[in-house]
């Protein structure tokens, strides 16, 4: 097989400025491979020869279409059900009572912010529907968004392959939630698919028209900016959640050195919020997939 040519310092700084720009992604050169490897479906799709031939095409502005091909191709969409249990288990056992607790009548509103192709959003729907005598019928809406009009195509759609759904997915809530196909996919049921909104954002524009939210997860996103546009990012999520409102990170992911509009909550890793001294609160096993 014949390597595909390197690309060239010109064709370099135009594609990672165009992401940087677009998405907040951060192209290093020395991951410029990822470009050759993950653009070469639209060179061929175009006619095209090269990856360079590519940069000219949008360069002339005559397929205008291009730019955000490459940059949905170029995003990261892995996703996964119920990734790191922990934030769920928070979920169901502090964030959710606690803010029923305080507010014992209005709406909840969750943001699933980079919700790619929907393992995330979906997750928290069927903990929602497991758990509704929990919360008495109590209205919890999730509002989930990403920059990638393909992968929200395949959220909405909610089917989902058996290698898919086999990433931390428990057998018992495969069986309520997923209705199999004759081609070995499986489908969310249509009442889990009803408690969620996709709607596609970018993460670089403004959220103030988004309205508030309760809870916000945006996990597994930040560590693909650069600390301005982490820090951007923080500051205008903490001005769309409210005082006892809830922020949840990724793994690798923190506000330290980065915005002093939250604080980490003193018992759960990676959840903020913006009270003084948030509610400590002990985890249970009940109602939450391990």
């Amino acid at each position: 097989m014949v390597a595909p040519p390197a690309l060239s310092d010109d064709d370099f700084a135009y594609i990672s400025r165009l992401l940087k720009e677009n998405s907040g992604l951060i192209v290093t050169p020395d991951k410029a491979y990822l470009i050759n490897t993950r653009l070469k479906p639209i060179v061929e799709r175009n006619g095209l020869a090269t990856v360079s031939a590519l940069v000219r095409q949008m360069k002339s502005g005559r397929l205008l279409s291009l730019k955000d091909e490459v940059v949905d191709a170029m995003t990261t969409n892995e996703s996964l059900f119920f990734r790191d249990t922990k934030p769920f288990h928070a979920l169901i056992e502090m964030m959710l009572p606690e803010l029923c607790e305080r507010g014992k009548s209005r709406p909840i509103r969750i943001w699933c912010a980079a919700a790619s192709t929907g393992q995330e959003p979906y997750s928290i729907a069927m903990l929602l529907e497991d758990n509704a005598r929990r919360f008495g019928g109590r209205d919890i809406s999730i509002f989930a968004t990403d920059l990638s009009q393909a992968a929200l195509r395949r959220a909405r759609m909610g089917e989902y392959t058996a290698f898919e759904v086999g990433r931390g997915m428990p057998a018992d809530v495969l069986q309520r939630h997923f209705t199999k196909t004759e081609s070995n996919h499986y489908v969310v049921s249509p009442k889990v698919r009803s408690r969620v909104t996709f709607r596609t954002r970018n993460l670089l524009e403004p959220f103030d028209s988004l309205g508030n939210f309760d809870i916000i997860f945006c996990r597994n996103v930040l560590i693909y900016f650069d600390r301005p546009t982490k820090a951007d990012v923080l500051n205008r999520m903490a001005r769309i959640l409210p005082q006892e409102g809830f922020l949840v990170l990724g793994g690798p992911e923190t506000t330290l050195g980065l915005s002093d509009a939250f604080v980490r909550h003193p018992t759960w890793r990676n959840i903020y919020n913006k009270a003084e001294n948030p509610g400590s609160s002990t985890i249970a096993k009940s109602g939450v997939y391990a």
